[in-house]
């Protein structure tokens, strides 16, 4: 049996073939960092049309690496939202379509869910109950898992992601986009210490994380310290604050950890590629006695394998799939 994937939530156009032995055959993506970099972040309408210039390019490089002709795929899953509406709409109607003239079953995937699957992709014995960190440019949620296929939501931001925080600050010291990885590579050697933040804290002792205050700290500190990308502390401003989200992140998982005495931990999404995000994550793990799990690089960002790897799981729980017309996307999950 072969699963093909499409991913288009945000603004990577993306396929993916695997076989129902989850061997993965291709994990195609095209990011379309150069088309956005310019304005700083991602600008829907240009994301919109180029999934309509790509998707069928992609489709056709990921069955090409898979060795596979179009009518040996007999699953066709794609991401239904969370996302830019206009994206998913894209990946949607081609998904729907392609399921429609190949007499296809078609299953709708969460592309939250798909990023939290993504752990399982190379680790199929994770110790459950789990902690699920879940970090990008669009989300930062955490969720509860006490069995596979069971996350229950305990804390999610209240207003920027922690990607999204990292991109606004880059945009705003024009130092380069996606801002997460720029100020990694900016940061490395600097200071954590040399620049203030005070650990943002919820009034209801929730585990929902705010980003907002440690934004407006970083702007305060630009402005006060003259600071441009030019400037000899700017490597220290930004480990500073690299540092301040990590920490706020770190600290929420801790404090969920205490409540929920989990197995184990996972580490998700776009922001997991992060070093110092990942060495604090397995530091907490190593002094707590969790196991920790963090997809392989090329499985964190947004793909399509996950997606795939996702409705397999779906499929051999007993969900066959339909071709729906009606099956539309949506914007924000409603979990």
């Amino acid at each position: 049996m072969n699963i093909l994937g499409i991913e288009t939530s945000c603004d990577e156009t993306a396929a993916s073939v695997i076989t129902d032995q989850m061997k993965i055959l291709s994990n195609i993506v095209l990011s379309q960092d150069e088309i956005h970099s310019p304005y700083g972040g991602i600008v829907p309408e240009l994301a919109s049309r180029n999934h309509v210039l790509s998707i069928n390019y992609i489709l056709e490089k990921s069955l090409d690496k898979a060795h596979i002709p179009i009518h040996n795929i007999d699953l066709i899953s794609v991401t239904q939202g969370p996302g830019l509406i206009g994206s998913l709409l894209i990946g949607l109607s081609f998904a729907k379509g392609l399921a429609y003239t190949l007499e296809k079953p078609l299953i709708p995937i969460d592309h939250l869910e798909a990023h939290i699957h993504s752990a399982f992709i190379e680790n199929k014995n994770i110790q459950f109950p789990v902690l699920a960190l879940l970090v990008s440019g669009g989300h930062t949620s955490l969720y509860l898992m006490r069995k596979k296929m069971d996350a229950v939501l305990l804390g999610k931001t209240r207003d920027d992601a922690a990607g999204e925080a990292l991109d606004k600050i880059a945009k705003f010291l024009d130092i380069g986009y996606p801002g997460g990885p720029v100020i990694e590579k900016l940061s490395q050697g600097g200071n954590t210490q040399e620049f203030d933040f005070s650990l943002p804290k919820m009034s209801d002792q929730s585990l929902d994380f705010s980003f907002s205050g440690l934004k407006t700290a970083a702007l305060r500190h630009i402005k006060k310290n003259e600071l441009n990308k030019k400037s000899p502390g700017l490597k220290d401003f930004l480990a500073s604050f690299e540092h301040s989200v990590v920490n706020a992140l770190i600290s929420n998982l801790k404090k969920a950890a205490s409540r929920h005495f989990p197995e184990s931990l996972i580490l998700c999404g776009g922001v997991a590629r992060n070093k110092r995000l990942r060495d604090h994550f397995t530091k907490l793990a190593e002094e707590k006695g969790f196991h920790p799990y963090i997809p392989a690089p090329e499985f964190c960002t947004d793909n399509a394998a996950m997606v795939a790897a996702l409705a397999l799981e779906k499929h051999r729980r007993g969900e066959k799939g339909k071709l729906s017309l009606d099956l539309n996307a949506y914007a924000r999950s409603p979990h």
